[in-house]
């Protein structure tokens, strides 16, 4: 009896130790994991003393600034994600609308346009308007030409229609054969001027519909010298067709109407005109300097893509051995390249003169606009190349003497003529210039 009760005290002290059994299959980790949590809670847990009335205070302005904090700054970053947003969304639709060329153009001017922080030799290129003498940028020339035509209608009908024909008309072949077939109904009418079939003109006929409809402003002209458009039954047809009709009251004008033709017969086309933007600069060490703008470069988008390229080619081709007509030929084509020229001319006292010209425009055209700025435009003068050789003959266009896209010239007078004035005893002038001229010099960037 004594063995069975020391037993049971074994057995409660063994489960007392070791806990709950389990059997073989159960998954005990759970239970152990959870018990000893609770044990270790149980081990730290220890009384937690109340903060202070002050503490409390600043715990919660403390709370209230971080609060107050992520709200702003959660309101700035969905603006900002929104503004970005629609940013992008504006670019995207700006650059889809834009081809491709545009868009590439337009990078390759910006990336000029911030390597170049110096001031350009010259702003662009202008032409003046002969009709309004407005200046204008190379892009905006023939729009504004024709709107100029468009309102002279309201003055000189007559006058704005042959400008139109000659103007608005590229072909210059169907212009000249249009305006010969508009010129002989004229004839046909002053010739036989009580023949009624010639003062008539069916706008059905294959000849008109083929030569003179198809020319912009044909239709104008015919109206403004007298005719007036009509619809009359075609004898043995059923159907009326349309016609032009020469006025009664022109039969008794009949020179007038010769002298529209002859307007018609000599018009030309009314172009914008190259504005020379005439400058003058006190003397300067950086006369030949230039920097030019890409008005005066004939590159299309494509051939700027190409540029880099090129470029490198010529490295490697400088490197070669060519012939002197490989070597004519590669410049001849470097000097297509441009349209315009920047020359300047440094005169007696140092004093530079500058002009736009076209660069295929002949030297002559140089030699007339030095001579109309000169006190004295009736004195020999010469002008001396780059090099030092003289600049003689005036049927040379501007690319085929190497003066594009810029290039300095010297001035001097002609030695003969300077000899004999110096001889006479005459007093030698200040400037070559005009004084007007000299009022307007500026400094050369």
């Amino acid at each position: 009896m004594k063995k069975f009760f020391q037993g049971l005290k074994r057995d409660v002290a063994f489960k007392t130790t070791a806990g709950p059994g389990h059997r073989l299959t159960e998954d005990t980790r759970s239970q152990q994991a959870a018990a000893a949590a609770a044990k270790q809670t149980s081990a730290c847990a220890k009384p937690r003393d109340v903060p202070s009335e002050e503490a409390q205070m600043a715990a919660a302005a403390a709370l209230a600034r971080m609060e107050k904090k992520q709200q702003k700054s959660s309101v700035v970053s969905s603006q900002e994600v929104i503004r970005n947003k629609v940013k992008k969304e504006l670019m995207a639709e700006t650059m889809a609308a834009k081809p491709d060329s545009e868009t590439f153009g337009e990078e390759i001017s910006k990336a000029t346009c911030q390597q170049n922080s110096k001031l350009f030799s010259v702003s662009g290129v202008y032409f003046i308007c002969p009709l309004t003498g407005a200046s204008l940028k190379k892009n905006d020339r023939e729009q504004h030409v024709k709107e100029a035509i468009l309102m002279k209608f309201s003055e000189e009908p007559v006058e704005a229609a042959v400008m139109m024909i000659q103007t608005f008309n590229k072909d210059r072949d169907k212009v000249k054969s249009g305006t010969e077939i508009i010129a002989k109904y004229i004839d046909n009418i002053c010739n036989n001027p009580n023949e009624e079939k010639y003062r008539k003109i069916k706008l059905q006929n294959k000849v008109f519909q083929e030569k003179v409809s198809c020319l912009e402003g044909a239709h104008e002209f015919i109206s403004a010298v007298g005719f007036e458009r009509k619809t009359l039954p075609v004898p043995d047809q059923e159907n009326e067709e349309d016609f032009y009709v020469l006025s009664d009251d022109v039969l008794g004008k009949l020179e007038e109407l010769k002298l529209h033709k002859e307007k018609l017969l000599r018009g030309e086309p009314v172009r914008a005109k190259l504005d020379r933007q005439l400058r003058i600069f006190k003397p300067s060490p950086r006369a030949a300097s230039f920097e030019l703008p890409d008005d005066f470069y004939n590159l299309t988008a494509e051939e700027i893509k190409r540029e880099q390229q090129m470029r490198t080619e010529a490295v490697e081709r400088s490197m070669m051995l060519r012939t002197k007509a490989m070597r004519e030929k590669d410049e001849q084509r470097e000097m297509k390249k441009y349209n315009y020229t920047l020359l300047r001319i440094r005169l007696p006292d140092e004093y530079i003169l500058q002009g736009t010209f076209y660069a295929r425009e002949k030297v002559s055209a140089l030699y007339e606009f030095v001579r109309e700025t000169l006190q004295n435009e009736w004195q020999p003068f010469e002008l001396l190349l780059p090099g030092g050789m003289k600049l003689l003959d005036d049927s040379t266009a501007f690319n085929e003497c190497g003066l594009v896209p810029a290039a300095l010239l010297t001035f001097v007078w002609d030695a003969a003529i300077q000899a004999d004035i110096e001889a006479a005893g005459a007093q030698g002038q200040g400037s070559a210039l005009k004084d007007e001229l000299l009022s307007n010099v500026q400094l050369l960037n």
